[in-house]
């Protein structure tokens, strides 16, 4: 009985659908949590003139701390002996796909949490004032988010919009004023955006008639997991580092138990199967990423 339905839970975990890699990277974690202290650093080769520029990391910390998941089946020990075991196929197959779509859960959680999250310069990932060094020594700040409605009612508003966004981050620089080659690719946004988001990347003229200059221009992921029903995302997934972080301290694994001498069965009648696993998310580079709220009139 528990083979089988190990091996449903194994079929549904298999051909569950995710899309969380589209925008995060990976990370294995091997002890409770991982630093990235490193994110201070945007990696650019440089002229090699005189000593080696060492980037300094002091005064900058962002750790991510793992945390425990689970989905657990409780199968009555009566349906066992009465061969009444189809109830639980669907719950086997339903804790499968949960167990799949975990990093899907933790990614767009923490997409949701950039307007109020802090990411490695202590600031909101999404943030108007993220603290730079300028070419000069001087301290500055930049911008990776605004207010602006998605829209493709016209060119116009197309442009204040999902233009403005693009041009913000392709404009990043280093702290030696050179181009950061931030080239965005994705636009993420909820189903409420949907429509709007696909006639942008897909019609030929928007809605005042003129040709429409972002056709084809990035790749739409609709998440539903997106709480925002206005809030849209410009990412950049090209580098090695993504926007987002998916940590991974255990991979799902299955526990059962299915001693039937077990003190949890003999007082429950209960047996046990499902997953668990440890995992947390977090935040990449924030250059890699524009963030609109989307609620200005």
């Amino acid at each position: 009985m528990f083979v089988s339905l190990k091996t449903m839970f194994n079929n549904a975990f298999a051909a569950a659908p995710t899309s969380w890699a589209k925008i995060a990277m990976l990370v294995p974690s091997t002890s409770g949590q991982n630093d990235y202290a490193w994110l201070s650093a945007f990696p650019q080769m440089r002229r090699w003139i005189g000593a080696k520029a060492v980037k300094n990391l002091k005064g900058y910390k962002y750790s991510i701390i793992n945390e425990d998941f689970e989905a657990t089946i409780e199968v009555e020990r009566n349906d066992i002996e009465d061969d009444n075991l189809g109830i639980y196929s669907t719950q086997a197959q339903g804790a499968g796909m949960s167990a799949k779509q975990l990093p899907d859960e933790i990614v767009y959680d923490v997409v949701d949490g950039g307007f109020t999250n802090r990411c490695f310069d202590g600031q909101y990932f999404f943030d108007t004032d993220h603290p730079v060094v300028l070419p000069d020594g001087s301290l500055g700040s930049v911008s990776n988010m605004f207010d602006k409605k998605l829209s493709a009612d016209s060119v116009e508003e197309a442009q204040a919009s999902l233009g403005a966004a693009g041009v913000a981050m392709m404009e990043f620089k280093d702290d030696e004023g050179r181009s950061l080659n931030v080239k965005p690719n994705v636009l993420l946004v909820p189903p409420a955006l949907m429509f709007v988001a696909n006639l942008l990347m897909t019609t030929d003229r928007l809605e005042d008639g003129k040709a429409n200059p972002f056709k084809g221009a990035y790749e739409v992921v609709v998440e539903p997991r997106l709480r925002s029903r206005s809030a849209w995302f410009l990412l950049d997934t090209t580098k090695p580092v993504k926007p987002f972080i998916y940590q991974e301290r255990k991979k799902p694994v299955l526990v059962e138990q299915t001693d039937p001498q077990s003190d949890a069965v003999f007082s429950t009648k209960k047996f046990k199967f499902g997953a668990e696993a440890r995992a947390a998310g977090g935040y990449g580079f924030w250059q890699t990423a524009f963030g609109s709220t989307g609620t200005a009139a």
